[in-house]
């Protein structure tokens, strides 16, 4: 049966989540987990949740457990990667740092300060993950969740082209239930194009039943003119295509909206959004934790279909079920007017024989123009930590929108000075 490494699985709402739609599929119910985090208790936390989730699906999966990353690698066919390096520290210091600067950010794990030195953060991870896979997996998949998508991907196409990796993101499915819903059509009936780079993608065509569903939007948005005070509603306006993350996100990603005191009221963006919800992972980790403690159930009753995409790959690997998602991927000729290599997001198909990206083409050209800025600083990172050039981290600062729009050249400098000093030795050797 096949082997499932879950790596950082001491992220245990992430775990919840991901074994639940794996177990719900019954070709699963017997898969061989192996449990991976530096953590020893956070990864005694997360055998419990594994345990009771089998048992609540009558599954009986073997589960293993271990602080050791390549004995949870051996022999796998599917590595989950989620992990977070630096935690909830790390993530608050790149929130703090750059808010004395005057700098603002949402989410900060994508673009921007924050996902620049995110990226930082986890490469070294990366470097060492694809290694022991090479080493004792060779023909896994490694599926990808961890943020920065983009840059991570871009940077393991980069040091390790041999590793067959996809990165997942449900927030082109999200998004697109979410329009469904606004205008009265059933989300499983609508056909989806989308396309771009993760967290900046575009749905492309939206339809049901060869009606373009567009000009139900635009009747949705007249109707409700609260609906003008989200970014990407305004977004989509002004470019004519939605994007496919929140408007927190998609606010930090260019550089009109968080340097304006205006524009922060008049589409009501959270600033420091994403510190939030970390403190509210700890609490929610601890509450966990003191459930299984005490013998109890953690969960909080709810139980949906198989959502995720990983379980979804998995089960398309094992049984040959062929479906359609998005994952981000190396841009060899996909989207037309998009750098070659670069990391690009795009439907691709899934079956027994693994993950089948779709040719999309040219984008339109300011969609295009837009993610180009985007991936001009995911190649910059990508280049800081390869070619090991601090000035590269600099320069992907002074090319990020939002960062450019708010600071002048030397306070760029100087915050990514600051940054570098604060998060040390979790950085690349010839970076810190």
């Amino acid at each position: 049966m096949i082997r499932i490494a879950f790596i950082g699985a001491g992220s245990v709402e992430f775990t919840r989540q991901l074994l639940r739609d794996i177990l719900s599929f019954p070709e699963l119910s017997d898969v061989r987990l192996a449990l991976h985090d530096i953590d020893p208790e956070r990864l005694q936390v997360a055998e419990g949740l594994a345990a009771l989730t089998a048992r609540q699906h009558g599954a009986k999966p073997e589960i293993t457990a271990s602080t050791d990353r390549r004995e949870a690698l051996e022999g796998a066919d599917v590595v989950v990667n989620m992990v977070a390096v630096g935690g909830h520290k790390a993530t608050l210091t790149d929130f703090d740092i750059p808010e004395s600067y005057g700098l603002r950010q949402t989410i900060g794990d994508t673009l921007g300060i924050g996902g620049i030195f995110r990226a930082l953060r986890t490469f070294p991870l990366l470097r060492g993950l694809a290694a022991d896979i090479e080493a004792v997996c060779p023909d896994a998949w490694l599926l990808n969740y961890t943020n920065p998508m983009a840059m991570n991907l871009q940077y393991l196409a980069a040091v390790a082209p041999k590793v067959k990796a996809a990165g997942l993101c449900h927030s082109v499915y999200w998004t697109v239930r979410d329009l469904c819903e606004l205008v009265g059509v059933p989300h499983e009936e609508v056909d989806v194009v989308s396309a771009g780079v993760n967290h900046q993608g575009w749905i492309l065509r939206w339809e049901h039943e060869g009606r373009d569903l567009y000009p139900a939007l635009d009747a949705a948005i007249e109707r409700d003119p609260e609906l003008l005070r989200r970014v990407r509603v305004d977004m989509y306006r002004r470019l004519g295509r939605y994007p496919t993350e929140t408007s927190e996100h998609s606010s930090e990603y260019v550089p009109w909206y968080l340097r304006h005191d205006s524009e922060l009221e008049r589409l009501r963006i959270p600033v420091r959004a994403y510190a939030q919800i970390s403190a509210d992972n700890l609490a929610e980790y601890a509450r966990v934790r003191a459930c299984l403690a005490a013998s109890e159930d953690p969960g909080k009753g709810e139980e949906e279909d198989a959502t995720e995409y990983a379980p979804q790959v998995i089960h398309s690997l094992v049984t040959g079920e062929r479906r359609t998602i998005q994952v981000t991927t190396a841009n060899t000729g996909l989207i037309t007017n998009l750098p070659c290599g670069a990391a690009v997001e795009v439907p691709a198909t899934l079956d027994r024989l693994g993950v089948h990206p779709h040719h999309v083409g040219a984008l339109p050209p300011q969609l295009a123009a837009l993610n180009r800025s985007f991936l001009n600083v995911v190649e910059l990172v990508v280049a800081a930590a390869v070619e090991g050039d601090p000035a590269h981290i600099r320069h992907a600062a002074m090319c990020d929108p939002a960062t450019a729009a708010a600071l002048t050249v030397e306070q760029i400098w100087s915050l990514c000075d600051d940054l570098v000093a604060a998060h040390g030795e979790l950085l690349p050797e010839g970076l810190r």
